[in-house]
Parts: C-alpha cells; sequence; structure tokens
C-alpha cells in the first residue's frame, strides 16, 4: 500500500493512460478487474459514447476506474457533467490548466489528477488543489510536452518541487520500468503504450501490428507548431517531415492535418493517410496479450528487479 493505492482504491499502483482510439471500457475494465485502475479516453468520444462507456464500464467491473479528459476537448463542458452525472470518482486531467476545472470536480466529490510535463506546472497543479499528479516525460506517445524533458530528467525535477502523490509516464512498459520511476520518487507509473497494443485495446488490429514490427527511432516528435505529438513512421509522417523541412507555417500544418487522422489511423487502421501515434516503448513490444496478462508481467518483473536489486546481483 502506498499514497496511490489509498488515493484511487485498487491493488497495484499502475495506471493505464487514457488514450485516444485506444483506451474505451473494455480495457478500463480489463486493467481494473485485473488491480490497477483503468482510464476511459474521453478524447475520442462523443458526449452519448462517453455515457455508454461510462455504463459498460461500470457494468463489467466493480473496482475503481477513471475518465481522462482532455481540457481542450471543445464539448469539455459537456463531458465533465456527464461524468459526474453517471457517478465518476476519478477524473484525470490534462492539456491545459489545471485550476480551470479542479475546484468544480472535487466539489463533486471526484479525485483530481493532472497530468504535467514540467516541475513548473507542478507547482500550479498544487495551488490550484489537485490530489496527484502525472509526470510525463517525452518519450510517451501522442500529444507531449513543448518541454521535450525525458521521464528520467522530469521525475526528480517534479519530485523536487511538490509534495503531492507522484505517478511517473512516459517510457514505462516493464515491471523494471516502474522501479525505476519508484526509485526516482515516483509513487505509480502510469502505462500507455503497451495497454493500447492488448487485446482489449479498441485500436485497430492493424494500427496494433504494425506497431509490433517498429524499432528504435521509428516514432518522432512533430507539429510543434502545433502542439508536439510523437508520430510514427508512415506516409502520414512523412508528409508532415517535408512540410516542416520546407517551413510550413502553423496554419499550413494544421491544414494538412485536417479532421479524424487519427481517428483515420489509430481506429480505423488507415496506415498511409492515418495519423499514427504510439509510445518510444514500442520498439521493445512485438507481440499481443490481454490486460491481464500485460499487468501481471508487469507485477511479476517489478518483484524480480526489486528481489535481484536487494540481492546485490
Amino acid at each position: 500500500m502506498n499514497r496511490i493505492t489509498t488515493l484511487f482504491g485498487i491493488q497495484y499502483p499502475i495506471i493505464q493512460a487514457g488514450m485516444v482510439w485506444c483506451s474505451g471500457w473494455r480495457l478500463a475494465a480489463a486493467v481494473s478487474n485485473a488491480g490497477g485502475l483503468g482510464i476511459i479516453g474521453a478524447g475520442s468520444l462523443h458526449p452519448d459514447n462517453l455515457r455508454e462507456h461510462i455504463r459498460k464500464c461500470k457494468a463489467a467491473t466493480d473496482k475503481p476506474f477513471a475518465v481522462n479528459f482532455p481540457l481542450f476537448y471543445p464539448q469539455l463542458d459537456e463531458i465533465m457533467h456527464i461524468a459526474v452525472e453517471e457517478g465518476v470518482k476519478i477524473a484525470f486531467t490534462s492539456a491545459g490548466n489545471p485550476k480551470t476545472w479542479t475546484g468544480w470536480l472535487k466539489e463533486r466529490g471526484v479525485t483530481v489528477v493532472h497530468v504535467v510535463s514540467s516541475a513548473k506546472f507542478a507547482r500550479k497543479c498544487e495551488e490550484a488543489g489537485v490530489d496527484a499528479i502525472v509526470a510525463e516525460g517525452f518519450e510517451a506517445g501522442g500529444h507531449n510536452g513543448r518541454e521535450e524533458t525525458t521521464t528520467f530528467c522530469l521525475l526528480p525535477a517534479v519530485r523536487q518541487a511538490t509534495t503531492l502523490p507522484l505517478i511517473a509516464a512516459g517510457g514505462i512498459a516493464t515491471g523494471e520500468g516502474i522501479l525505476a520511476a519508484r526509485v526516482l520518487g515516483a509513487e505509480g507509473a502510469q502505462v500507455g503504450t503497451r495497454f493500447a497494443l492488448t487485446h482489449e485495446s479498441s485500436a485497430s488490429q492493424a494500427f496494433k501490428d504494425y506497431c509490433f514490427g517498429i524499432g528504435e527511432g521509428d516514432t518522432k516528435l512533430h507539429l510543434r507548431k502545433l502542439s508536439p505529438v510523437r508520430l510514427i513512421k508512415g506516409g502520414f509522417m512523412d508528409a508532415v517531415s517535408k512540410a516542416e523541412d520546407a517551413g510550413a507555417s502553423a496554419e499550413e500544418l494544421q491544414a494538412l492535418l485536417g479532421k479524424g487522422r487519427a481517428k483515420k489511423g489509430i481506429f480505423e487502421g488507415d496506415l498511409e493517410e492515418g495519423e499514427l501515434e504510439i509510445g518510444q516503448i514500442a520498439s521493445i513490444i512485438n507481440h499481443q496479450q490481454s490486460a491481464a496478462e500485460v499487468m501481471q508481467d508487469l507485477v511479476d518483473g517489478y518483484h524480480k528487479a526489486l528481489e535481484k536489486m536487494q540481492g546485490g546481483h
């Protein structure tokens, strides 16, 4: 037991990240049933879909689960009210100012966790009254912090900046990685990429299979003029790279990105025209497992690594 397991009422301090087009109710329920904290990613759900996912998740697990809210979501007010109406007790907020919603959520009995990419924003979280922080390094998939700070540099900086319960994210896909993060001051770990590639993830099988084949250096951070995002090599990344090399403006990049491109790539499996996002750590993941198998691997790997360290081998 530690502050993270106590805060969420879970068995293991392992949290499944709220990832667009991967994090539906099936994945959240499977992770929660296996002793971690499953998260429904609201960023790719319409308000009515979110309500349906929350209800299905409740029917599939009697364990705690959370909803992740990207604060740039266009119908944010609506989905926040839906989550509270449906009795969601844990909210993860990201990509915005924690002051905006934290007070409102806490007044309604919701535990609030905010994702940060710098010690500066960690301090803002403490001022805003959040219950815990996720410190996410730029190894992570999807949208990333402008600071481009790696997880191993970010964790000690955030740990110095705040006394709040701290969850590490970015590049963590093994029990050894969780132990390393805890040595650096984290009390829990948020795992995205490994859960994105499980059977229960709502991502397209074509996308998952493609990710199992990528190697070191096959993901890159692009679209810094808009919002930095980690992309996988492919048709869309090549187009973005060419446009950026040619000095494309933010407006031109936005036009290239268009609408629905991440859905096309991750959810529909269009590997040429879709926006493909995954974390750097995908290069060490080469086969599909269930969420429960991943959880067991993470827990076993953590204990084996800890025993090895304590044995001095």
